[in-house]
């Protein structure tokens, strides 16, 4: 059987926020439709692989690669590496105020529309397939009326990520503890999303400490990351052996690691 080409490639990415280096070497394949678990204790640098990914500013790449379907994405700027397929949710969903939820998100979705050679949706279009999308998710519609996340729950706020999720259907997402705060219902609606869309194609790469949520998923691979490196990569018994012994053990470089 033909393994597929990388969608995304990661090679010896070093990041560092201000004068601290966080990320020291991460090397990482992401195929077409493929899930792959990121896993690290608190400051190991999760968080810091996604925001530089992203293009934010605080996290200055210092050395390495990562392509994007052969794009190299890190000389894009933000708004192109959305354009470009990738979307990053937030582990702490931020306020934007005097900005309607639902402007917000058709404004997106148009610009990817217009990346991808599509007609733009008008707000009568956008507003019934993002209705019926947030019934799906569990988000009240009345949400998609008010500023983006001013006022919501910590759970409305994720939802109201699966929601763009749901709507961009990007080539490549990562998931920052995408399922923190959400309910029983919010955490089936994660992996119903996670699930139609890898369908599609979609890749994901998901972080998470719960093996819950990792067990429902059913990653093709789980990476930890340990001081800035791909310390193991496995299937899901790392993630159960990981969730029953901690991150607290010596690290091995994983031969599966490019």
């Amino acid at each position: 059987m033909t393994t597929p080409s990388p969608l995304l490639q990661v090679r010896d990415l070093h990041v560092a926020v201000g004068e601290r280096s966080v990320l020291c070497g991460v090397s990482c394949d992401v195929p077409p439709g493929s899930l792959a678990v990121l896993m690290g204790a608190n400051g190991s640098g999760k968080s810091t692989l996604g925001m530089a990914l992203a293009g934010h500013p605080r996290y200055r790449v210092t050395g390495g690669q990562a392509l994007l379907a052969d794009q190299d994405l890190l000389a894009l700027p933000a708004h192109e590496r959305a354009r470009a397929g990738l979307f990053v949710s937030f582990q702490a969903p931020p306020d934007v105020p005097g900005v309607k939820n639902n402007l917000f998100i058709r404004t997106a979705l148009n610009a990817v529309h217009e990346a991808r050679g599509q007609p733009p949706l008008d707000a009568f279009d956008f507003l019934a397939s993002a209705k019926q999308a947030a019934g799906t998710l569990g988000l009240p519609e009345t949400l998609l009326a008010r500023p983006v996340n001013e006022g919501f729950s910590g759970g409305e706020r994720k939802r109201n990520e699966l929601l763009q999720l749901a709507l961009l259907q990007p080539r490549l997402a990562l998931l920052d503890e995408i399922d923190s705060g959400l309910d029983v219902d919010g955490v089936r609606a994660v992996v119903g999303l996670v699930q139609r869309l890898r369908a599609q194609g979609t890749a994901f790469i998901v972080v998470s400490h719960y093996l819950t949520l990792i067990e429902q998923l059913q990653p093709d691979t789980v990476l930890r990351l340990d001081q800035g490196r791909i310390a193991e990569t496995g299937g899901l018994e790392l993630a159960r052996t990981i969730a029953r012994d901690g991150f607290a053990r010596p690290a091995t470089v994983a031969e599966a690691q490019p």
